[in-house]
C-alpha cells in the first residue's frame, strides 16, 4: 500500500484539545486508508497565529524550515504523495510545498481556502504564505460551495478542483431515531459564534409554547454562560455534557430533533451525525451549512428567533413530517456522506495523480 504523508498545520489529529479540526483531520486519515493509502502523520508542528502577530509568524516560519529539512532528510522512500488538511491565511501550511517539491511527490490540499483581502494587514505573510501553497498543490479538494468561489477565481495552471462533500467516519448508517423524544442540541461551548448559537437558541426558546424539552449536548470554556442563557427554562433544558460516541449516538436515537442555529459554521458536523440518524435539522439558511442539509425551507438569519420557532412548532406537531425529513435526510447521508463515498472520490484523483 502506497504511503501518503498527512499534515494538518492548525491543529493535529493528536491534539488533546477536541474540535472539528481535530475530528476532521483523524476522519481524514481514516478514508485516506479506505482509499488504498497508508496515512503517515509526518509532523504536529501547529502553525497557527490567532492574532496577526508579525514576531511569531517569523517565529513559526523558521521552526517550519527547520522541519521541512528533517522531513525532505527523512521521509520515508515508499511516500508517493503529500496531504495537508486546512491551510488558510492564519494557518498556512509551510511544510508541503517544499517538501514535495524536492522529493518529486504530488501535493494535494484538502479544504484549503484563498483569502485576497488578507493579503494586507497583520497576516499578510502568512496569507501569502497560504496563497503559494494552494498554487503548488495538483489538486484541492473543496467541501462547500462556498469556498468554491475562490479557488475557482483564482485557480492556478490546469489545477484540479474536486468537490469532496463532508462526510462521517463510518461504513453504514446508525440506528434510526425514534423521533418521539426532547429536542437535541450538541456543540461546544465556547466565546464568538457558538456563544452567539446558543444565544440565539435562548432567544427561541422564550418565545416557544408548550410542554418542550431541550436536551444540550457538549462543554467548553463558555459553559457557565451557556447556562446562564438557559437558568430562565428550569427542567427544560437538560445538560448532558461532553459525550463520547457512543453516548452521542444515544442522544441522537432518544431525541425528536436537532436544533442548532449554526451561525458562520463552516459546515457542522453535527447535522451529519444528526441526519444520518434520522432527525429533522432546525437552523438557518446559511452558506456552508446549506451544502450538508437536506434541501428544505430553512429560516433566513433575517427572520430571527420568530422563523426558528415556526420550524420547531411545525415540526413537533406534525410527527409524518418528522418521518418523511427523517427518511429522507437518512438516504441523503448514505448516498453522498459516509466513508465509501468519500474514499472513492479520493481514489480516483489521488490514483491519478500518483500514476501521472
Amino acid at each position: 500500500m502506497p504511503r501518503a504523508a498527512f499534515y494538518a498545520p492548525m491543529k493535529s489529529p493528536h491534539s488533546p484539545v477536541p474540535s472539528g479540526d481535530r475530528e476532521m483531520a483523524r476522519n481524514l486519515m481514516r478514508v485516506l486508508q479506505r482509499a488504498g493509502y497508508e496515512p503517515d502523520l509526518v509532523s504536529d508542528l501547529r502553525i497557527y497565529d490567532k492574532h496577526g502577530d508579525a514576531a511569531k509568524q517569523n517565529g513559526l516560519r523558521a521552526k517550519a524550515r527547520d522541519e521541512a529539512a528533517r522531513l525532505i532528510r527523512d521521509l520515508p522512500d515508499e511516500t508517493a504523495i503529500w496531504v495537508t488538511y486546512h491551510s488558510y491565511y492564519k494557518s498556512p501550511d509551510l511544510l508541503g510545498p517544499a517538501v514535495s517539491q524536492v522529493r518529486d511527490i504530488p501535493y494535494v490540499q484538502i479544504e484549503s481556502t484563498r483569502a485576497s483581502s488578507r493579503l494586507t494587514g497583520p497576516w499578510a505573510g502568512f496569507a501569502r504564505a497560504a496563497h503559494q501553497a494552494s498554487d503548488a498543490a495538483d489538486a484541492i479538494f473543496y467541501l462547500t460551495a462556498n469556498d468554491l468561489i475562490t479557488l475557482e477565481r483564482e485557480r492556478f495552471g490546469d489545477q484540479k478542483l474536486v468537490h469532496l462533500p463532508p462526510f462521517l467516519p463510518d461504513e453504514a448508517l446508525p440506528p434510526a431515531a425514534a423521533l418521539d423524544g426532547p429536542m437535541l442540541t450538541a456543540a461546544m461551548m465556547r466565546a464568538g459564534d457558538k456563544l452567539a448559537s446558543y444565544t440565539l437558541i435562548a432567544e427561541t426558546l422564550a418565545l416557544l409554547e408548550g410542554d418542550w424539552q431541550l436536551q444540550i449536548a457538549g462543554d467548553g470554556p463558555a459553559r457557565s454562560q451557556v447556562e446562564d442563557l438557559m437558568a430562565p427554562f428550569g427542567d427544560k433544558v437538560r445538560f448532558l455534557g461532553q459525550l463520547d460516541p457512543n453516548a452521542m449516538r444515544d442522544a441522537y436515537r432518544r431525541a425528536a430533533l436537532f436544533f442548532w442555529p449554526g451561525l458562520n459554521e463552516a459546515f457542522g458536523m453535527v447535522y451529519l451525525e444528526a441526519q444520518a440518524a434520522g432527525l429533522p435539522v432546525v437552523a438557518q439558511d446559511r452558506p456552508g451549512t446549506r451544502d450538508i442539509l437536506l434541501p428544505a425551507v430553512y429560516p433566513d438569519p433575517s427572520e430571527g428567533p420568530q422563523a426558528l420557532v415556526q420550524r420547531i412548532r411545525n415540526l413537533r406537531e406534525t410527527p409524518q413530517m418528522r418521518r418523511d425529513l427523517g427518511a429522507r435526510a437518512r438516504a441523503m447521508i448514505a448516498r453522498t456522506h459516509l466513508l465509501p463515498s468519500a474514499a472513492a472520490i479520493l481514489r480516483d484523483t489521488l490514483d491519478d495523480l500518483v500514476k501521472g
